[in-house]
């Protein structure tokens, strides 16, 4: 089910569990300190420590804008393995270290500015690397 339509219905604690551990995953793959994993999930530090920890009964409800962020992190790492070889490349492009990928901006800096523009623009900006049409 798309996520947009998935988000008018409402997601499941299990849902949010999931998707979250997995953006938090993600995010300190491409060395996200966690205040910058906090802006771009929109999540308080105890969330995303919670989110840290696996404790098998945690549960969380997320709002829809949580879930988009979530679902763009996921997205945006999607792309980039398709685009990229190796896993240390893929962090090395995501935390600006090559810059020559992404010449405009260090995307993790971009993204962690916290609004879902910036998050939406550095998604669109990955996504044309693999030649899709907008």
């Amino acid at each position: 089910m798309p996520l947009a339509l998935q988000a008018q219905q409402g997601f499941t604690k299990s849902q949010c569990v999931t998707g979250l551990r997995a953006a938090v995953g993600i995010l300190e793959k491409w060395s996200a300190s966690s205040d910058q994993a906090c802006r771009i999930l929109r999540i308080s530090r105890s969330t995303y420590t919670r989110a840290r920890q696996r404790d098998p009964d945690w549960a969380v409800a997320l709002d829809a804008d949580q879930m988009q962020r979530i679902s763009f992190v996921l997205n945006i790492h999607a792309t980039l393995r398709l685009i990229l070889i190796t896993r240390k490349r893929l962090r090395f492009c995501v935390d600006g270290q090559r810059q020559r990928v992404f010449q405009w901006a260090n995307p993790l800096e971009i993204m962690s500015q916290g609004d879902m523009i910036s998050l939406y623009e550095t998604f669109r900006r990955i996504d044309a690397l693999r030649g899709a049409q907008w």
